[in-house]
């Protein structure tokens, strides 16, 4: 873009502080920061708190912690919380367990365009690797790293990353942890649906709404790097419940979900 919009960045959390740190240490490092970083926190314990506590007295950016009761997870609704706290006209949002390259902010903005949000992609680490960084938060770590898999997904070559886009009107496939849209796109399909709790899916019916919007789905490889700590999966008794509200979405051409952001305001 000739200019950066103001950019917020979200990172959803819940009960994993020490994740949280190493994550927000990657933020630090960033060659172009956000405008601020807002946590999108599904009811942590004190931990958390401290750790939010702890790298707001150093992060050279905001830090704002959006945060309510643990009853469950309610991703989506944190996030619809979360953000309704940003300033920024622009979203990237991510969990809180990855690790961004210190060119992630900067690739994304690089990318954006109007009418158009952003699925990067990941690398992995392996339990090994994840267990390295999470007892030295803040140690590097690159495509080279041992302990990387999905390799390729690490690969950053910005010479050749218009290359690595390519636009999209049919496939939903994206990626919470590695995801970008402009606000007023996000207050247009009325945000994150809030009838999806427990595991699964909110970040593709969120995407199914847009497309529905003609907002086209923009795939960046080549940059845009993020490295996924390991962690055992989670409970998915209610994904059924949610994927066939994605296919109602779908099938319906559903453009703005009855009970998202605007229920929360």
């Amino acid at each position: 873009m000739d200019s950066a919009p103001a950019t917020s960045l979200i990172i959803a959390t819940y009960n994993w502080a020490e994740a949280l740190h190493c994550s927000l240490l990657s933020v630090i490092k960033q060659k172009i920061l956000p405008t601020e970083v807002v946590i999108a926190d599904d009811g942590s314990d004190k931990r958390t708190l401290e750790v939010v506590r702890k790298m707001q007295e150093t992060c050279p950016v905001p830090i704002i912690h959006a945060w309510h009761e643990d009853v469950g997870f309610r991703k989506s609704q944190i996030l619809n919380k979360a953000i309704g706290q940003c300033s920024g006209s622009y979203v990237i949002q991510v969990d809180g367990d990855v690790l961004l390259h210190t060119s992630f902010v900067a690739d994304h903005l690089a990318a954006a365009e109007r009418g158009t949000f952003i699925r990067g992609s990941r690398a992995r680490l392996t339990p090994a690797k994840t267990d390295e960084l999470l007892r030295a938060p803040g140690t590097h770590v690159s495509i080279f790293s041992k302990g990387v898999y999905n390799r390729l997904n690490a690969l950053r070559l910005p010479v050749l990353q218009s290359l690595g886009q390519r636009k999209e009107m049919k496939s939903r496939s994206v990626r919470g942890s590695n995801l970008s849209y402009w606000k007023e796109d996000f207050l247009r399909v009325n945000g994150y649906n809030n009838e999806l709790s427990g595991w699964g899916h909110e970040d593709e019916e969120l995407a199914a709404r847009f497309i529905n919007n003609n907002i086209i789905k923009k795939i960046v490889k080549l940059g845009a790097v993020q490295y996924h700590l390991h962690h055992e999966e989670l409970p998915r008794s209610n994904e059924p419940v949610h994927r066939q509200i994605i296919q109602h979405t779908l099938l319906t051409k559903v453009k703005r979900c009855l009970n998202g952001y605007e229920n929360l305001l």
